[in-house]
């Protein structure tokens, strides 16, 4: 029986990973039936907790428990999106028995405690709070209900949970940390409490935080008004005369991620390129701590398609192609389900399957309507594209570009759109993807992981040249990558027309005829992709890089 009231992580820690670490994150996509997840933040800190179990770190995970999760993507009658808010109910999660209130907007607020044990799903200890309790007036216990409310206040309140709520926990259940590591600037409230826990010194909290952030464009940093801020308690008690001397910030926009990089020790981006972009995005600006990269991982035990690799371990080119063409098949079958589109396992099928944001450009490939109907009408080299992907509710531009999507796979046999993009679609799509499609603008996408679980199941990884694919495809190799241009210099319209056309010349000039012509050369991309993955972008590497880069660091 775990006692909470002195809480140690359940197994011994391994050398170099002696030093205990609190990791605190919005979200965890530990494994699907754990909904309190979006999209790539949660899956990479789902990863990152899976391999500090494998690695046996003295780490445990800080985060919310979310009532209706994210949302739950469903369909209207006419298959667009509808978006529903289902309670969810866990049996696999222990209550704490721990009980403790924080003070947002002037008053006491309830949180209790939910843990998740390593060996439930094979991850590092996960804290999870909530404010869904009878105590609680009813605003209060919405704070817990969506992740990422769309409310300004209800998102700050959040903000409070995640960062005093889960400092203030980690003092409940006497687990002292020698770094707090704050996975995106969510959780940023907790150096206020922290400040107060240290005699109001900031070198002692600067000297156990750490902060990785995900956002290389500087809007896409969460700023909100001082004012309200201070009203809602952010500050836990402290004066803002205080509180704009010790961060900093002397206009009236609170930016969450200055003052983690401010309060941090050390900071990291996502990727090489992410570095580069965070050190030059924010490397003018006072009292900034020194920005390294470590680029993100995913976990090969969860994600990878064991039969593939030992097919290919063995040299077996018909066991793998079998294994291949199966996977497709199984995928195919949900696809059908949903959709009622069934597809050929043997025909080549690019997949475009992520959370849908403008800058991610969804539809790209449908905007030369030309070109878009040649190759879903080719003969000679047949296509097949799935999407699937979660807009954020209240993003109406994105669900539209999901909608558009829709109506246009009614016109076509070989088009699909899916629905309910989590954990295991995800992974069902990667295995039926002889393509994974990825087409941001560049420099837009601090890393985007999705690649690396796509390559771990078979998929050829075809992207534009930005995050993590920067460090990883050697083109033609195990992999294609649209050659950059000087983006710099180019609009907004310019940049799409030069990608699309660079896309669709690849597609049809490279990697068609490849995979048809030259099965055996197809093959062995696939392979070099799967193998160059596994190396170096297994989530195993990143977490003893945070140990080694970040939380054993002398300051």
């Amino acid at each position: 029986m775990t006692n909470f009231r002195q809480f140690s992580v359940p197994y011994a820690a391994e050398a170099p990973y002696n030093r205990r670490v609190a990791y605190f994150s919005m979200e965890f996509a530990v494994h699907q039936p754990l909904k309190i997840y979006s999209g790539g933040l949660g899956f990479l800190s789902g990863s990152h907790l899976r391999s500090a179990f494998e690695l046996r770190q003295h780490l445990i995970g800080i985060g919310i428990l979310w009532k209706y999760g994210y949302y739950d993507q469903a369909r209207n009658q006419d298959q667009t999106l509808q978006v529903q808010w289902n309670e969810k109910v866990y049996n696999f999660l222990k209550d704490t028995g721990i009980r403790y209130q924080i003070i947002i907007h002037d008053a006491p607020v309830w949180v209790k405690v939910y843990y998740l044990a390593p060996e439930t799903f094979q991850s590092a200890p996960l804290f999870l709070l909530s404010t869904d309790v009878p105590e609680n007036d009813y605003v209060s216990q919405t704070i817990t209900h969506r992740l990422y409310d769309a409310n300004v206040a209800t998102k700050v309140a959040q903000f409070i949970l995640l960062g005093i709520g889960g400092a203030k926990l980690l003092d409940e259940i006497g687990f002292t940390p020698d770094v707090y590591h704050l996975n995106e600037a969510h959780g940023v409230s907790a150096v206020f409490h922290l400040y107060q826990k240290f005699g109001r010194n900031i070198e002692e909290v600067r000297k156990r935080l750490v902060f990785t952030t995900h956002t290389p464009e500087e809007a896409g940093n969460e700023k909100h008004d001082i004012h309200l801020c201070n009203k809602m308690s952010y500050f836990n008690g402290i004066q803002l005369d205080e509180v704009r001397r010790i961060t900093g910030i002397h206009d009236d926009l609170f930016n969450h991620s200055l003052v983690a990089l401010r309060f941090a020790r050390k900071a990291n981006g996502v990727s090489e390129l992410h570095g580069h972009v965070s050190r030059k995005m924010w490397g003018g600006i006072d009292g900034v701590c020194p920005i390294i990269h470590i680029t993100n991982a995913q976990n090969w035990r969860y994600w990878a398609d064991k039969q593939l690799y030992y097919a290919m371990d063995e040299q077996n080119e018909e066991r793998f192609q079998d294994r291949k063409w199966y996977l497709k098949k199984r995928a195919f079958d949900i696809v059908a389900d949903q959709t009622g589109k069934l597809l050929d396992p043997k025909v080549f099928t690019i997949v475009w399957a992520r959370r849908f944001a403008g800058y991610k450009r969804a539809d790209m490939l449908t905007r030369d309507k030309a070109r878009f109907e040649a190759l879903l009408s080719n003969k000679k080299h047949p296509v097949q594209i799935i999407w699937a992907g979660k807009p954020y509710p209240v993003d109406y531009p994105a669900i539209s570009d999901f909608n558009h999507l829709v109506h246009l796979s009614k016109h076509h046999r070989n088009m699909a759109v899916c629905a309910g993009y989590e954990l295991a679609l995800s992974k069902r799509l990667k295995q039926a993807a002889d393509v994974w499609l990825n087409n941001p603008r560049v420099p837009r996408e601090a890393s985007g992981t999705s690649g690396m679980t796509a390559a771990m199941n078979g998929a050829v990884n075809f992207s534009t040249n930005d995050g993590w694919i920067v460090e990883f495809i050697d083109h033609g190799n195990n992999g294609f990558v649209v050659p950059p241009a000087d983006y710099e210099h180019m609009n907004v319209h310019e940049q799409d027309e030069y990608d699309l056309n660079a896309m669709y010349d690849i597609l049809e000039q490279q990697i068609l005829p490849a995979y048809y012509e030259t099965p055996d050369t197809w093959r062995q991309i696939v392979q070099n992709g799967m193998r160059d993955v596994r190396f170096r972008f297994e989530s195993n590497r990143m977490a003893h890089e945070y140990y080694e880069l970040m939380y054993n660091a002398a300051y």
